[in-house]
């Protein structure tokens, strides 16, 4: 950027891959990818279908679950960071239940603590596992935090496109459901699921490209930290090239953001071809 280009062929690509961090920045991401997207398509179906019959206040519920789709992420992951502050109100929450059985909260520092679920699961059975062992450590307490934040504030934008799914889904189906003694649950089962599967299709597809891409909540909430618990890649790519914790190295950040490009594309098509198939009915 401030130098004149030098030819390193794939030596770049070649650091990527041999780099522990960007390592742990996928490893990050995938954990992140998979419990966001697997959660925000439930919460967007299940808010999708309760707003969808018709309830008193039915307008004002799907603005209000709507609102943060457009709030700014700036101003969302301040007011979450407040909210997981160790003397914020999600400790007081807890700390209130608590409370009603006679125990007592020990308050959690959520945006730094780099303890992993793994880590934990094995600590209530008396073992551990070493810190340089990070592969084995599960998503951190911080990154589930995060996890939160995305889910909180992506759910709604996908409930949108269920609900418009679910206007284009003929009543007569139901009614002839309804006519040979199929129950709700049943409906629900056999007809609103399998018609939604196109809408499923691209709301997984955009999920995880979206999850992938994340960048703005690590950025403003965490830096990557506790202890590299929070890194991923989209964010290494923007230190490394703009030089943010030491020199600008440019040719490496393209580098790890071709890696990036070629993981959204192959992951996408996969998604198609296993979605898809088994869609193409409807």
């Amino acid at each position: 950027m401030f130098q004149s280009p030098e030819f390193v062929g794939l030596k770049n690509y070649a650091k990527a891959f041999m780099s522990s961090d960007f390592r742990r920045g996928f490893l990050n991401i995938i954990w992140y990818t998979i419990i966001v997207v697997f959660t925000q398509t439930f919460l967007a179906v299940f808010m999708a279908v309760v707003l969808y019959k018709p309830i008193p206040g039915q307008r004002f519920f799907r603005t209000f679950f709507y609102a943060p789709s457009v709030t700014s992420s700036v101003v969302i992951s301040i007011i979450f960071m407040w909210l997981f502050m160790k003397t914020g109100y999600i400790n007081l929450l807890f700390d209130n239940i608590a409370g009603l059985f006679g125990a007592e909260w020990k308050s959690i520092e959520w945006l730094n603590k780099p303890d992993g679920l793994f880590q934990l699961i094995a600590r209530a059975f008396g073992g551990d596992i070493a810190y340089e062992k990070w592969y084995f450590h599960g998503p951190s307490i911080t990154l589930f935090a995060v996890m939160i934040l995305a889910i909180f504030t992506t759910s709604p934008t996908f409930m949108i496109m269920f609900l418009a799914a679910l206007v284009n889904i003929p009543t007569s189906i139901y009614e002839a459901a309804s006519i040979d003694g199929a129950s709700p649950w049943t409906q629900f089962w056999k007809i609103t699921l399998p018609m939604l599967a196109p809408i499923t299709t691209l709301v997984v597809v955009l999920g995880t490209m979206g999850c992938i891409q994340m960048f703005d909540y690590v950025r403003l909430a965490t830096s990557g930290g506790p202890l590299d618990t929070t890194l991923v890649p989209v964010y290494q790519i923007y230190t490394e090239t703009l030089g943010i914790n030491g020199p600008i190295r440019a040719g490496y950040g393209a580098a790890m953001a071709f890696i990036l490009a070629i993981v959204i594309f192959t992951l996408t098509y996969i998604q198609r071809k296993l979605i898809e198939d088994k869609t193409e009915q409807y």
